[in-house]
């Protein structure tokens, strides 16, 4: 059970934007775009400012991030836009957004670096597992516990924590620990699945 499970709500909310969006002309590569673009830039001001305040936007804008992902999805299906440069788009924009993001935790005071580098590797991990799984069964793997979903709300979670109560920034540390044994145990789950479907 993961966020991903409750992704078709999500989507029936966002139908009338994703509408408007195509009678525009907007296509679902320009915003896979301006997703990755938008976080890397996000990212980049919240390591050159590395104050606790300054990540009170972390939750709002990976709330914004994960509605443009769904957009660009339903784009790319429901109007025809799907195609290989889409597809690598959004698997390389995934990461490199999640890496941008994630790694401007490191520059804060009180956070262990090498614990915010494990937690964005082994995210990367998880995306290659389900990415392999997809090369092998045809179907790409979502499961969690900590897929892309979940990642966003526990560290938006913890930017808003960070935020609100600073003095308490060495719980980071624990929450990145914690996430980085359930990245382990998603890209585990993920590789295990694609073999249950491949020796069925």
């Amino acid at each position: 059970m993961t966020l991903y499970d409750i992704k078709p709500k999500f989507q029936n909310l966002l139908r009338p934007t994703v509408v408007r969006l195509h009678a525009i002309g907007a296509t679902a590569n320009q915003v896979t775009l301006l997703a990755m673009l938008a976080s890397v830039l996000l990212g980049s001001v919240l390591m050159s400012f590395p104050k606790p305040l300054f990540f009170i936007s972390l939750p709002i804008f990976l709330f914004f991030r994960m509605a443009l992902n769904a957009i660009d999805g339903m784009l790319a299906r429901e109007f025809n836009q799907q195609s290989r440069l889409g597809a690598i788009l959004n698997e390389v924009g995934d990461i490199i957004a999640d890496a941008a993001l994630y790694l401007a935790f490191a520059f804060l005071t009180g956070v262990t670096p090498w614990l915010v580098v494990l937690v964005v590797l082994l995210s990367w991990l998880t995306e290659f597992c389900g990415i392999t799984a997809q090369t092998l069964t045809g179907s790409r793997n979502y499961r969690g516990p900590m897929g892309k979903s979940d990642r966003a709300f526990v560290l938006g979670a913890l930017g808003l924590f960070i935020a609100l109560w600073p003095q308490y920034i060495i719980v980071a540390n624990i929450v990145f620990g914690i996430s980085a044994v359930l990245l382990a145990r998603t890209s585990i789950n993920r590789c295990r699945s694609a073999l249950e479907v491949t020796n069925a």
